[in-house]
């Protein structure tokens, strides 16, 4: 296994600006393949965002955590997995000030989103609860590891049961809101022109080999930005906990942003929504590859709070899509805005707990 600490700096630097172009340009092209998948199979954006792009850009982020627990990083992993959870949703907002329309939460019809953040608040606070009151093993593997896991396989089985079941519609002014649906349906289906006359198969395979790309590439942009926060001296610093937690979610951007820049914006959320489920679910790979004692028993304070920054900022997306307010603010949503400075206070508050 390469030891990218000892490496030089230059080098760390080069693989690193290589392997963040390379994800940024597979990032951008799967996204297609991905609403491809979605039109040729009815499968809705929803599901797709949550299990396929949240999936395949979760990749990374699994062969990094996976790595840390088996090397005797399994407090370095699990905090850093709870540090990005928050990192993830600020996307979003990030996402929001790029399309400078109206306020993204105002966007997105399908109630599958709003489950998929209700999930993720529910999964986050179990998490939480594990840190807060102590871990113990059963049969190797912490017991609050187990109760993500089940959740994790729990939530996965809600959404599928939700696929295409309209709990309730997106509404304006009292009314229902058929023009964001036509919108959508329009967007999606440009979108899909471009690979309309490529078998199913072929959609597929580019995607696995899309998937691959990513997986190598985000890891070696995971472990060089790792090693790059220790060499620049940054690695217990708030800048450089921030920049590490955005270059290990550059593929999350890459594709979200791409989704939502050709207006499949349900797709956008998705993905960030479901690399945060995954997040949750890898808790508990982390217990079986890692030794000693329950990982979330390790946690501390520091894993805890991080948990506490991803549950407010995704409430506050969630009540954003809740209260669908469309009225914007330095060219984001109100929601958005206060992610932002919910997400910077939060980042003060850790860098003390580092």
């Amino acid at each position: 296994m390469i030891d990218f600490e000892s490496a030089s700096i230059w080098l760390n630097v080069a693989i690193f600006a290589v392997a963040a172009v390379v994800v940024w340009l597979a990032g951008s092209r799967i996204t297609g393949y991905a609403n491809a998948i979605s039109t040729k199979t009815g499968i809705g954006q929803a599901a797709i965002g949550i299990l396929l792009l949240g999936g395949i850009t979760s990749l990374p982020e699994i062969g990094a955590t996976v790595t840390g627990a088996a090397t005797g990083a399994s407090l370095l992993a699990i905090n850093n997995l709870f540090g990005s959870i928050a990192a993830q949703v600020v996307i979003l907002a990030i996402i929001d000030i790029v399309i400078g329309k109206r306020a993204l939460t105002s966007e997105v019809p399908d109630p599958m989103v709003m489950l998929q953040g209700g999930l993720n608040i529910l999964l986050i606070s179990i998490a939480t609860a594990g840190i807060t009151v102590g871990d113990v093993p059963i049969l190797g593997i912490g017991a609050w590891a187990w109760a993500s896991a089940f959740a994790y396989g729990f939530s996965v089985y809600i959404l599928a049961q939700s696929e295409g079941r309209r709990s309730w519609v997106a509404a304006r002014g009292g009314r229902e809101d058929t023009k964001l649906e036509q919108e959508q349906s329009e967007a999606q289906k440009k979108a899909s022109k471009e690979h309309e006359n490529l078998s199913m198969r072929r959609i597929i395979a580019w995607t696995g080999g899309l998937a691959a790309v990513i997986l190598v590439a985000g890891y070696l942009l995971s472990r060089t930005g790792d090693a790059l926060s220790q060499q620049t001296g940054l690695g217990g610093s708030a800048v450089g906990f921030v920049l590490l937690a955005f270059a290990t979610s550059l593929p999350e951007l890459s594709t979200s942003l791409s989704a939502a820049k050709t207006g499949l914006f349900t797709l956008a959320v998705s993905d960030i929504l479901g690399t945060n489920l995954i997040n949750i679910g890898l808790i508990f790979v982390i217990d079986l590859v890692a030794q000693g004692e329950p990982v979330l028993a390790q946690a501390g304070p520091f894993g805890a709070f991080g948990a506490l920054l991803g549950i407010a900022v995704t409430a506050l997306f969630v009540i954003g899509m809740a209260e669908r307010r469309d009225k914007t603010i330095l060219r984001m949503g109100l929601d958005s805005l206060a992610v932002l400075v919910c997400y910077g206070a939060g980042i003060v508050i850790l860098f003390f707990l580092r």
